[in-house]
């Protein structure tokens, strides 16, 4: 087991750094300046022009096998995969390409791990093809559950900031700030998540978008339920020509009920979790710990008799 862990720490620590200098943004920086014919004559002059090793060798390697998956994966995995990427927030600047190149890593390293213990001898190739066959899939599927994780973290952290944001937006606009100058403060409060996602939309606002477009695709890239109702109703209230000071009022009001009752959930779910804990840690202590001087006492009683 040890060897196996070792083996496997060794395999993706060698990948990663391989992986890393790929597809760092200092190498896509890079790259895209040294595809400008504006620096061609600045960089020939710093000796900058001469590709690295990573450039001829790896970066060739890794852009085939990750074309190589795109031509063979169903187009619908690749935009579901942007899709999960958008909602995780891009964590690191990720893109899918990056996503499917750690798959890819997992994969292979896991592969390599049982190839290894397949040709070494004296080990048993059942037992080693069946747990490699589940190490493979384990490594395959990885990313995916650390993806998921990251999902679900961060629409847990939209939907608990709402009520304080809306109750923020609500005064802001209340004291006589437009919605756009509400949002603004909104920001620079910075609160988590959320927070970015209001900038982006009021970046793409400030660009030429629509109230109403902008809001659609902050919609689109939460898909918190909570959230999507009060952008509906933000929606609704633009269109029909209804203030938005007494929409964000009612919509603060809703959630602040709702996360009320989530904790109360929440804290109604503790008791059954907590029964399987205690049977199975906390009750065979205590049995020892009662019972034991008991048994001790009447083993000792027995052995004394005639």
């Amino acid at each position: 087991m040890t060897a196996i862990m070792f083996s496997f720490i060794s395999v993706f620590l060698i990948s990663s750094v391989i992986l890393l200098s790929v597809f760092s943004p200092q190498k896509k920086v890079s790259k895209r300046l040294n595809g400008l014919s504006v620096y061609d004559d600045v960089f020939a002059e710093n000796g900058e022009t001469e590709e690295s090793f990573y450039e001829r060798v790896i970066e060739p390697i890794a852009v085939a096998v990750t074309s190589f998956f795109h031509r063979v994966s169903p187009w619908g995995l690749t935009e579901s995969m942007k899709k999960r990427l958008i909602l995780a927030g891009n964590p690191r600047g990720m893109d899918a390409d990056r996503f499917f190149s750690f798959k890819i890593l997992f994969t292979f390293s896991a592969l390599l791990i049982v190839f290894i213990f397949f040709i070494l001898p004296g080990q048993p190739k059942g037992r080693v093809l069946l747990g490699g066959a589940l190490l493979v899939t384990l490594a395959f599927f990885i990313p995916d559950l650390w993806l998921a994780h990251r999902i679900e973290k961060r629409q847990k952290k939209i939907r608990l900031a709402l009520p304080d944001t809306l109750d923020l937006l609500s005064i802001s606009v209340d004291a006589g700030l437009a919605f756009d100058a509400a949002l603004s403060k909104v920001i620079k409060q910075g609160i988590g998540p959320l927070g970015e996602e209001f900038a982006r939309m009021l970046q793409e606002m400030q660009v030429g978008s629509s109230r109403k477009k902008a809001l659609k695709d902050l919609s689109s890239r939460t898909s918190v339920p909570d959230f999507q109702s009060f952008i509906l109703a933000i929606i609704q209230a633009d269109v029909f020509g209804v203030g938005i000071s007494k929409v964000l009022k009612t919509q603060a009001f809703e959630m602040r009920n709702k996360r009320r009752q989530y904790a109360e959930e929440r804290a109604m779910k503790t008791p059954v979790k907590i029964v399987f804990p205690v049977v199975l840690c906390i009750f065979p202590a205590l049995m020892v710990v009662i019972v034991g001087p008991a048994v001790i006492r009447a083993i000792d009683a027995f052995s004394m008799m005639p």
